[in-house]
C-alpha cells in the first residue's frame, strides 16, 4: 500500500485554495500531475476511478467539477464522505467493483482520473476499454500504474537491501507465490497485489483506442532500495480521439 500523501486526507486549506483554481493532483508518492494535463475542470463531469479517501475527489469538486466517486473499499468511501460533509461539498459516491463501469453511460464524462490501484486487480484491459467507453470525444484519461518490474525481486532478500531476481512479468501473489510465501506474505486484511505487465497497462490502453499524449515516471522518495535503481511508478495521460 502506497505509505505516502496520495491517501492523506485533503486538509481544509488546500480546499480552501482549489476553490480558488490552486490545487495539486498526486497519483503516485511524489511527484504531482503536470497543470497542462488538467486544465479547466470547473463544470467538467469527472469519474474518480479507485480513488476514495478524502484527497482527489473533495480538491476537484473544490475546484467546481461535477465529481463522481468509484471505489470497492467501503473506508476508503466513508473518508471521502466525511471530508465532503466537512467542506459542504457536492460529491457523488459509489461503492462497486471499478472493474465494472455498466451504471455509466456512453460519452459520460469528461476527464477519468485513476491513481495507483490497479495493482490490487487481477485484470485491467477492461477497465481500459470502459474507460474508453465513457469519455466523451476529446475526454481524458489520467492514471498512474506500477511498474511491474518492482515485483520481480525475492521479498526476504529486498528487506535485508539485496537485489535478487525472483518472480516473472505478469506477476501475481496467488501464483507467483510458492505455499509457504502464501503464508508468510498474505494476510486477510491486506488485498492481494498483482503486477500487470506494461503490454496490458499501456498496450491495453493503446488497444482500447486511447491515444497516449503524455508520460512521465515516479519514486517513493522515502529511501526505498528500489529509488537508487529505477522509477516504480508510472503516469500516462490518454486521450479517446474525437470521431
Amino acid at each position: 500500500m502506497l505509505r505516502c500523501r496520495l491517501f492523506r486526507p485533503v486538509t481544509q486549506e488546500e480546499v480552501a485554495r482549489a476553490r480558488n483554481g490552486d490545487f495539486e493532483i498526486i497519483l503516485t508518492p511524489t511527484k504531482p500531475v503536470p497543470q497542462s494535463w488538467l486544465s479547466d475542470v470547473k463544470n467538467k463531469k469527472l469519474l474518480c476511478l479507485f480513488s476514495g479517501g478524502g484527497r482527489l475527489a473533495p480538491l476537484f469538486a473544490a475546484a467546481g467539477a461535477d465529481v463522481t466517486v468509484l471505489d470497492s473499499s467501503p473506508k476508503q468511501i466513508e473518508k471521502g464522505l466525511l471530508i465532503a460533509n466537512r467542506e459542504k461539498l457536492r460529491i457523488r459516491t459509489l461503492l462497486g467493483d471499478v472493474r465494472d463501469l455498466q451504471g455509466f453511460g456512453d460519452d459520460e464524462f469528461d476527464l477519468v482520473v485513476n491513481p495507483v490501484s490497479n495493482c490490487f486487480l487481477p485484470e485491467i484491459r477492461s477497465v481500459w476499454s470502459e474507460c474508453f467507453r465513457i469519455l466523451r470525444p476529446g475526454g481524458v484519461l489520467i492514471s498512474g500504474f506500477n511498474n511491474p518490474i518492482a515485483y520481480v525481486f525475492d521479498r526476504d532478500l529486498l528487506k535485508a537491501g539485496k537485489l535478487q531476481l525472483k518472480y516473472s512479468v505478469p506477476f501475481s501473489e496467488l501464483t507467483s507465490f510458492s505455499g509457504e510465501e502464501k503464508k508468510k506474505f498474505l494476510a486477510p486484511d491486506k488485498p492481494v497485489e498483482f503486477g500487470h505487465s506494461l503490454t496490458d497497462q499501456v498496450g491495453g490502453q493503446l488497444d482500447a483506442g486511447f491515444l497516449i499524449a503524455g508520460f512521465y515516471e515516479d519514486i517513493w522518495g522515502d529511501g526505498n532500495i528500489l529509488d537508487r535503481h529505477f522509477p516504480q511508478f508510472l503516469v500516462t495521460r490518454s486521450i479517446k480521439l474525437a470521431h
